[in-house]
């Protein structure tokens, strides 16, 4: 594989332009990760939810995550030696607490979505996170929202991002768009990219750095990676496939959803965090769909823009039952394209897969 490149970020340098996508509850962690990490991608653990998975559900959840957040890293380290990150939504109301146990573990690289970050974490100050060997790496879906992050960092920190994540309307889980934006070909991936690389070159300049753009959001295959690498990306944030792995921390049960989904089988649903997201359609969805309500009781409110008063179930309940394997009592996110995924597969033979399809691409459209 001569013609890869690699994604650096920084002083870090992945030998495939690989990251993949934090997953949450629970579907990606230390196993995932470890193994991303270790065939030369960037793996990722997603901070959501993890105080869920020891079955406590209680009040005690926000202690259980931070817990929880800390041993995931310590696990994913004695795994691998490669370069490991973890994802964490702006929005989640512990988002203070995450940041700060991420950075007290030296985590390689922080993805931080679901929100602006442009405010510092209580207990971080500015010379802690110039000091810090710790990647930031903003996801957003427009090149305006790149612009602010990036223009308020400047303004307030006299610092700015590493990276920057840009993930369309494809990706699977809570979008970061409206619902009639979700199918406007004016929000499609292909022309974000673009422009958040245009939009954060005045601020490469100014900093004399390289700011990495990596494109995530329906990304299916090498061609794919081509694609938006040859549109400026450095590198591509993938999820949907790496659930279909056999390291993938989800049940099987999880994993056989998207074996046996059909295209007709994903659907746009409203989330009740107040967002849209993209789910593969089951029994419980439609249940919702109908409205019928799932008895549920808030431990405590995960993430600041839950209407959890007048939701008809609880979004971190039915998830974390989806992870283990109920599909009776939860349901799968998932991308625009899990319809096409047909089998379960290790990590690396799926990022050799990618990796030659990569070069199949370059040959093809070089002798075009």
């Amino acid at each position: 594989m001569m013609n890869i490149p690699e994604l650096k970020i920084g002083k870090l340098v992945a030998k495939f332009p690989i990251i993949q996508g934090g997953m949450g509850v629970g579907i990606s962690m230390a196993g995932l990760a470890s193994a991303v990490a270790n065939a030369g991608g960037i793996g990722v653990i997603s901070s959501v939810g993890l105080g869920l998975l020891g079955g406590s559900f209680h009040k005690t959840y926000q202690e259980d995550n931070k817990i929880a957040l800390q041993e995931e890293i310590r696990k994913a380290r004695k795994l691998s030696n490669g370069i490991i990150g973890v994802n964490i939504m702006v929005a989640l109301t512990d988002f203070d607490d995450m940041v700060r146990i991420a950075l007290k573990e030296k985590i390689d690289i922080l993805f931080l979505g679901a929100g602006l970050p442009i405010k510092l974490p209580k207990g971080i100050s500015i010379d802690m996170l110039k000091k810090s060997k710790t990647k930031i790496a903003p996801i957003v879906s427009s090149a305006r929202a790149a612009k602010l992050i990036f223009k308020s960092w400047d303004n307030h920190f006299g610092l700015i991002p590493d990276a920057v994540v840009v993930e369309g309307p494809l990706a699977g889980g809570h979008l970061g768009f409206k619902l009639e934006q979700i199918d406007d070909p004016e929000y499609k991936l292909e022309k974000i990219v673009p422009e958040v690389c245009e939009n954060i070159k005045i601020f490469e300049s100014k900093y004399h750095k390289t700011i990495p753009v990596i494109a995530g959001g329906g990304i299916y295959n090498g061609e794919d990676i081509y694609k938006f690498m040859s549109l400026g990306a450095s590198g591509v944030q993938m999820g949907t496939r790496f659930v279909a792995t056999k390291e993938c921390d989800a049940d099987d049960k999880f994993k056989m959803q998207y074996i046996k989904c059909q295209k007709e089988d994903i659907a746009i649903i409203k989330s009740p965090v107040g967002l849209p997201g993209r789910a593969i359609l089951n029994d419980f969805l439609q249940d919702v769909r109908a409205g019928l309500k799932k008895p549920f009781i808030c431990p405590w409110k995960c993430l600041k823009t839950c209407d959890f008063q007048n939701s008809l179930y609880c979004i971190a309940k039915a998830l974390t039952q989806a992870k283990i394997g109920n599909l009776k009592d939860g349901f799968c996110f998932a991308g625009a394209n899990v319809w096409r995924v047909k089998s379960i597969v290790s990590v690396n033979k799926l990022i050799e897969t990618l990796m030659k399809e990569f070069e199949l691409a370059i040959q093809k459209y070089n002798l075009l």
